[in-house]
């Protein structure tokens, strides 16, 4: 099955998740503490991404232009419109924790570069190894963002499994017109790009700044449209 690495990591994230609700009764000072821990984590995978980039001024483009598209469209406002829709609807009693959870789960699962090399691998050689290693980790991550975020880093299970599967149904399609060398640096780019988001995603778990992440997506796919303009130009 095609689609079964995306499967497996969207079922990942929503079982860590249910299992995180069971450990909701942990002490508000240890949940705390492991929420910013959580936080330095990511911080420091965002430093990892980050110094792979090969060129930071197309980093930099990437996020100027995505962020400008986000905040034109205002993505993280619907984010948080739907998010705040499904706490109407599931009655959160944590007014703001489930879009919170929901925006920034779904930020957390998708802007690695193991989502993009995973699908990639899947569409393009039918191996979900990538897929599959990424569904462990992220298995782990949304317990422990579930017992702070609740519901919503539940739900962000839904989004991250279509996001894999439109990369993984597409692959096929990319490779007939994207050469391997420019395909190599999009993964880069879109990695160094992904990074950045996951150091504003940590500095806002750490409570420094109060960044709107969520007008950052759109610079995942600036980076890759960047990237692809550059060779051919």
């Amino acid at each position: 099955m095609i689609l079964a690495g995306a499967f497996t990591n969207g079922m990942a994230i929503i079982v860590g998740g249910l299992l995180g609700l069971i450990f909701t009764f942990i002490p508000a000072p240890i949940k705390d503490s492991i929420m910013k821990i959580q936080a330095l984590i990511i911080l420091t995978l965002g430093i990892q991404m980050v110094v792979q980039a090969d060129d930071i001024i197309i980093t930099l483009l990437s996020l100027i232009v995505g962020v400008v598209i986000g905040e034109v469209i205002r993505l993280e406002e619907m984010l948080n419109r739907f998010g705040h829709w499904m706490e109407i609807k599931l009655g959160d009693k944590h007014a703001g924790n489930l879009s919170q959870g929901f925006v920034s789960g779904t930020l957390v699962f998708i802007v690695g570069a193991m989502a993009i090399v995973g699908g990639l691998d899947a569409g393009l050689r039918g191996s979900n190894e990538v897929l599959i290693t990424k569904s462990i980790m992220d298995f782990f991550i949304a317990i422990v963002m579930t017992t702070t975020y609740g519901l919503g880093v539940i739900i962000s299970g839904v989004p991250t499994f279509f996001y894999e599967s439109g990369i993984i149904l597409s692959a096929q399609q990319i490779a007939k017109f994207i050469p391997d060398f420019i395909l190599d640096q999009m993964i880069q780019q879109v990695t160094s790009t992904g990074g950045v988001i996951l150091l504003a995603i940590a500095l806002n778990m750490l409570n420094i700044t109060k960044m709107r992440v969520g007008n950052m997506i759109p610079a995942i796919f600036t980076a890759m449209l960047m990237v692809y303009l550059v060779n051919i130009f």
